[in-house]
C-alpha cells in the first residue's frame, strides 16, 4: 500500500504527523493531490478539544485545493492534472430546505464527502460529492494559496449578503481573528462607511486595520458598548456581527446596534453554554437578531469567485505559510494572534 504524510488527531492538542496509507482512488471518482490547505479557527477548535469524543486518530482540514493526481476507471468529468478547489459541504439539492434557496440548511447534508481529511497529501473524491457539487475549478493564473481561501470567505460572504451590508453602514465586528478581518475587508468592499472592530487582543486588532477597519475597540481595556456609543453619536451601529465563541459578546452586542438595527451571533459559542439576553431591551428597541451558520452552493461559488479575483487582498490575509509538518506551529501562531492566516503545504 503506497504511503503519504498526514497530520493525525490523537486526541487534544496532541497532532502528530505520521505516514499512512494513501487512499485508494474510487473507481468512478478521483485522487486530489492537496496543493495547499487553509488552517481555520474551528480546525484549532476541533484539533485542541475533545472533538471526536475518543474517536481517535483523525485528520480535520476541510479548506482543500488540489491537483487530480489519478482518476478511477469510471469517471469522466475531471482529468488527471486539472487544479480544483473543494468546497466542504455536499447537498442533496433535493429536499425542501435545497429547494428554496437555502442549501446551507440541507436536511440530508453529506458531510464526510471530502468535507474533511485535508492536512494531508491526498485526499479521495467520491462519485457523489463529484455528482452533487461544490468542487470548482482553479483557473492556471491563480496560486494555490489563494485559492484556499475560497471557503473561510464562503460563510462571511454569506453573511453580508443575508443581512445586506452595504453603503453607508456603521458596521461591527466582535473578534479580530481571520473571519473578522475577513468581514472588515468585504464589508468594505461591499461599501460600508465605517467598521468598528472590538477584541481583547491589541496585536490582533492593529493588524485588522490593514483590512478596512475604521476604528479599533479594546474591550479589556474599555467598556466596548460605551466605545461604540461613542463612536457612533449615541445611537448605536447600524449592524453587529459577533464573530467569536464569547457568550458574553453575545450579550453585550444588544447594546451596541441602535434601534431597530440588526444582530448576528456568527462564532458559536461552547456547546451546552447559555447566553442571558436582555429581550425586554430587544423588544423595546424593535432589535432583530439573526443566527447565520454556512453558505447556500450559490453563494459558496460567488464567494471563491471573489477570492481568486484582482478585488479581493489575498496577500494580506495570507501571513504565514508553513509545511504540514508544521501544524503545530501554526495552531499556535493563530491561537497568540499572531497570524491572520496560516495555509499548509502537504507536498513541502
Amino acid at each position: 500500500m503506497e504511503k503519504m504524510k498526514a497530520a493525525l488527531m490523537y486526541g487534544p492538542n496532541d497532532i502528530r504527523v505520521e505516514m499512512v496509507d494513501k487512499p485508494a482512488c474510487p473507481k468512478d471518482g478521483l485522487i486530489l493531490k492537496i496543493m495547499a490547505v487553509g488552517l481555520c479557527g474551528s480546525d484549532i477548535r476541533n484539533l485542541t478539544s475533545d472533538s471526536r469524543k475518543g474517536n481517535y486518530p483523525f485528520i480535520y482540514g476541510h479548506e482543500i485545493v488540489g491537483v487530480v493526481d489519478e482518476i478511477g476507471a469510471e469517471e469522466t468529468k475531471y482529468q488527471v492534472g486539472e487544479r480544483l478547489f473543494l468546497f466542504p459541504g455536499t447537498y442533496c439539492m433535493e429536499c425542501d430546505d435545497c429547494i428554496s434557496g437555502h442549501s446551507e440548511n440541507c436536511t440530508n447534508v453529506e458531510k464526510d464527502l471530502a468535507g474533511t481529511g485535508g492536512f494531508a497529501q491526498y485526499v479521495a473524491v467520491s462519485a457523489k460529492k463529484i455528482q452533487l457539487g461544490g468542487i470548482y475549478k482553479i483557473p492556471d493564473n491563480v496560486s494555490y494559496d489563494a485559492a484556499s481561501l475560497g471557503e473561510p470567505l464562503t460563510s462571511v460572504y454569506a453573511c453580508e449578503e443575508n443581512i445586506g451590508v452595504g453603503y453607508d453602514d456603521t458596521l461591527v465586528i466582535i473578534g479580530a481573528g481571520p473571519i473578522g478581518c475577513f468581514m472588515a475587508q468585504l464589508a468594505k468592499i461591499r461599501g460600508a462607511q465605517k467598521v468598528i472592530m472590538i477584541d481583547i487582543n491589541q496585536t490582533r486588532l492593529e493588524m485588522s486595520k490593514e483590512f478596512g477597519v475604521d476604528e479599533i475597540i479594546n474591550s479589556a481595556n474599555e467598556d466596548p458598548i460605551e466605545a461604540v456609543r461613542k463612536l457612533t453619536c449615541g445611537l448605536g451601529a447600524d449592524k453587529v456581527i459577533s464573530a467569536n465563541p464569547s457568550n458574553s459578546a453575545q450579550a453585550q452586542s444588544i447594546f451596541m446596534v441602535k434601534k431597530g438595527g440588526l444582530v448576528v451571533f456568527f462564532g458559536g459559542v461552547p456547546k451546552g453554554s447559555m447566553t442571558e439576553l436582555d429581550t425586554n431591551y430587544i423588544h423595546y428597541n424593535n432589535i432583530w437578531i439573526k443566527g447565520h451558520f454556512g453558505a447556500s452552493y450559490m453563494q459558496s461559488k460567488k464567494a471563491y469567485a471573489l477570492a481568486i479575483s484582482d478585488k479581493f487582498p489575498t496577500e494580506k490575509f495570507i501571513t504565514h505559510r508553513l509545511p504540514l509538518d508544521q501544524i503545530n506551529e501554526g495552531i499556535e501562531l493563530t491561537r497568540s494572534g499572531e497570524a491572520i492566516k496560516v495555509v499548509l503545504f502537504p507536498q513541502e
